[in-house]
């Protein structure tokens, strides 16, 4: 949300109320993800940065692929001129989102060996790069437990840096994770992306 509305909503509380009312209900007919492939193209009218940065993100957690944020732009084509078409695709560039990369596109999820599955089993968290993304791994109650490196907020890539102990603050907006639960323990509302793991062969692995 913009400090513009942050704002708004505070010294005037009950118009904005009746603002996101008519929006919530205005589009409760509608399935998650057209509504959030609606989002996105509003947000891509307006030319807002941080809302399109922000709701493309809320529209791949509800399920929208790549494939389908590029066909909806396209097919809004008409409305929104391919100058406003040609800045998103500059955005999502400066976002480097790995599931939006040519090579990524149309591409099935696959399992990515991390590295010895013994070296992963101590305490302490570990940030690991590997085919084109960073992934936080740490072992918890008898498990391997691998987490995005990116913020759910805008998919800011997290560095190592940002590990203190077992808490994880994105330099960006200041969210802060606990990387043991992928909890958002401060100021954020999302958790971190968990990725399905499993030890194969000595190896342990990551799908993504």
């Amino acid at each position: 949300m913009s400090d513009a509305l942050d704002y708004l909503i505070k010294v005037r509380p009950d118009a904005l109320q009746h603002y996101f009312r008519f929006l919530k209900q205005a589009g409760s007919k509608l399935d998650p993800k057209t509504r959030a492939l609606i989002s996105v193209i509003t947000k891509v009218h307006a030319q807002t940065d941080r809302g399109f940065r922000q709701y493309l993100v809320r529209a791949l957690e509800a399920g929208v692929t790549p494939e389908e944020v590029i066909d909806a732009l396209l097919m809004a084509f008409p409305a929104l001129g391919m100058a406003k078409i040609v800045w998103a695709m500059d955005v999502l560039l400066d976002m480097d989102i790995p599931e939006f990369r040519p090579e990524a596109i149309g591409a099935e999820p696959r399992w990515h060996d991390l590295g010895e599955a013994a070296a992963f089993t101590g305490e302490g968290v570990q940030r690991i790069e590997c085919d084109g993304r960073a992934v936080f791994v740490v072992f918890a109650e008898g498990e391997h437990r691998v987490y995005d490196s990116r913020c759910p907020h805008q998919v800011t890539n997290i560095p190592l840096v940002a590990l203190d102990g077992t808490r994880l603050t994105c330099p960006k907006h200041g969210w802060v994770f606990d990387v043991v639960s992928g909890k958002c323990v401060k100021k954020g509302s999302r958790p971190l992306r968990r990725f399905e793991s499993r030890v194969e062969g000595g190896k342990l692995q990551a799908r993504w």
